[in-house]
């Protein structure tokens, strides 16, 4: 039986070359191949793939909402992450929101192949360097209403705007922004947000 596999990736190029070395195994088929996390999600509900192969950071829908709507829509496809986002944060979001693997784009053709087929039998798979990291990594010092304020202004919008954005008057998004500054040492929400980035946070 051949594992069914479903691509997701914005890069073309990336997912043109994956769709191309991992076909040329015999046991794996490629069913599908979304440029986006919306469309991720509608072919794996149409299509039920064995694994899905995504990246974490797509513009429309995020890696880590596709995991979660999968789960509760399609849980029977494992979802395997393969991001040039290698934060510890992001892979301890991934893991907890249901992903089976989780490797960096670097990974060789022949060795993502061995990995699909891992996780298809129901283990899960982390890239040995990225889960040292997240060993000595530090857990984030926000709270999950403080991260998603954080990300909501994370694009530089105006206070209103971001205000809007939570269902929050301006006055007290303020607050939490300059709790979030204080928490993270950084000296506005700009930095703040670029600290968190880089930590995997948002």
């Amino acid at each position: 039986m051949r594992i069914r596999v479903l691509l997701a990736d914005d890069e073309k190029l990336i997912l043109g070359a994956f769709s191309v070395l991992l076909a040329a195994e015999e046991d794996l088929e490629v069913v599908g191949e979304a440029t986006g996390g919306v469309e991720a999600v509608r072919m794996a509900k149409e299509l039920v793939p064995d694994v899905c192969v995504l990246d974490l950071r797509m513009p429309d829908k995020g890696g880590i909402s596709v995991i979660c709507d999968l789960q509760l829509a399609r849980p029977s496809v494992r979802c395997l992450v393969v991001t040039s986002h290698t934060a510890p944060g992001y892979l301890a979001s991934a893991l907890t929101a249901g992903a089976r693997g989780f490797v960096p784009k670097t990974t060789p053709a022949r060795e993502l192949a061995v990995i699909i087929r891992t996780v298809h039998r129901g283990a899960c798979y982390v890239d040995r360097d990225m889960a040292a990291d997240a060993l000595l990594a530090r857990d984030s010092p926000l709270t999950r209403r403080e991260t998603d304020i954080l990300a909501l202004s994370a694009d530089g919008a105006p206070i209103d705007k971001v205000a809007q954005r939570a269902v929050l008057s301006p006055g007290t998004v303020r607050n939490y922004l300059s709790k979030i500054a204080g928490k993270l040492k950084a000296a506005n929400r700009h930095e703040a947000a670029h600290v968190a980035r880089r930590q995997g946070w948002i």
